[in-house]
């Protein structure tokens, strides 16, 4: 049974209380549309108003609180006390803030039922284009630094500085891809269900459920990912066609892209266009390519007018 608590007129928190007997209190007229009302799983304290169909509620009584009688001037309780002076090093008590307790042992699940909007190519395009950008960064440090390495390793191998300098790029091939690996697997994993580039682009990765993925799923999802491009990127080009939106490695995984509000309380927050962060990161990767296909061309031009 989920227990509901709500702020009264003095603006103190009470329950826990079931819904019937939070319908029974709306009803009688002790609270109203305005009084702020909590269960386990809102983010936040909302107005009873906007709750009123989940708890059956038909009509919202109009309370006059002019013909309330004057609260008797009573001594404060040690309870009472306790609230209005707080300890030093304690947070003031405020009865808007959710009881700590349910969301601190429970990780809420996804919230099903409403509309949800699957992530489509382009978008999906553009954040693979910001992580690689962001995985770049990083591998390029990490490889700079690895030939820094690299070249006292060669002067001390003599003869054998080629294998040296072989086995060199075999390390920084490996952690390379463990960085990627982890990369993917982290924040995919992560609360923000997200990677760097996803969450630019406001798109998350679920299960097939709305459920968030494990760690392990995670990895496993990198590594198909790489199958996905090992068939001349088919695997990446079926989220443009199939039902779902699922690329290859979306499908062997059992997993989804979708609108980083889907399978939450504000599915209506959801957004079918593109936006512009992955409008602006589209034209950028656009005019990169037509200007590497210009410069193509004109070495080839160049080339091709040289008497070899």
């Amino acid at each position: 049974m989920t227990e509901w608590y709500y702020a009264d007129r003095q603006r103190q928190q009470q329950g826990p209380v079931a819904a019937a007997e939070l319908a029974r209190l709306f009803q009688s007229g002790q609270v109203d549309a305005a009084t702020l009302v909590w269960r386990d799983g809102l983010p936040e304290w909302r107005p009873l108003s906007g709750l009123r169909e989940e708890l059956g509620l038909e009509a919202a009584p109009t309370l006059d609180f002019r013909t309330l009688p004057a609260a008797p001037a009573t001594e404060a309780t040690p309870a009472e006390a306790a609230y209005a002076a707080p300890a030093a090093g304690e947070a003031a008590y405020s009865p808007y803030a959710a009881p700590s307790a349910p969301l601190a042992s429970v990780d809420a699940g996804p919230v099903l039922g409403g509309e949800v909007v699957m992530a489509g190519f382009w978008k999906r395009a553009a954040a693979n284009l910001l992580d690689s950008l962001v995985i770049g960064v990083i591998g390029g440090a990490i490889g700079m630094v690895l030939g820094m390495v690299a070249v006292p390793l060669a002067a001390v191998a003599g003869d054998n500085t080629g294998f040296a300098l072989i086995g060199v790029q075999i390390v920084i091939q490996l952690i390379s891809i463990a960085i990627t690996a982890a990369y993917y697997a982290y924040f995919h994993a992560s609360n923000s269900q997200a990677t760097l580039g996803k969450m630019a682009i406001g798109i998350k990765v679920v299960r097939g459920d709305g459920s968030r993925i494990g760690l392990a799923r995670g990895f496993g999802r990198y590594f198909a990912m790489l199958l996905s491009g090992l068939i001349l990127g088919i695997g990446f080009l079926m989220a443009a066609f199939t039902e779902r939106k699922q690329a290859l490695h979306d499908m062997l995984c059992d997993t989804l892209v979708v609108d980083k509000w889907a399978y939450t309380d504000r599915p209506e927050w959801q957004r079918r266009e593109l936006g512009g962060v992955t409008i602006a990161v589209l034209v950028i990767w656009g005019l990169l390519l037509a200007m590497m296909g210009i410069a193509l061309v004109a070495l080839i031009g160049v080339l091709s007018s040289m008497h070899w």
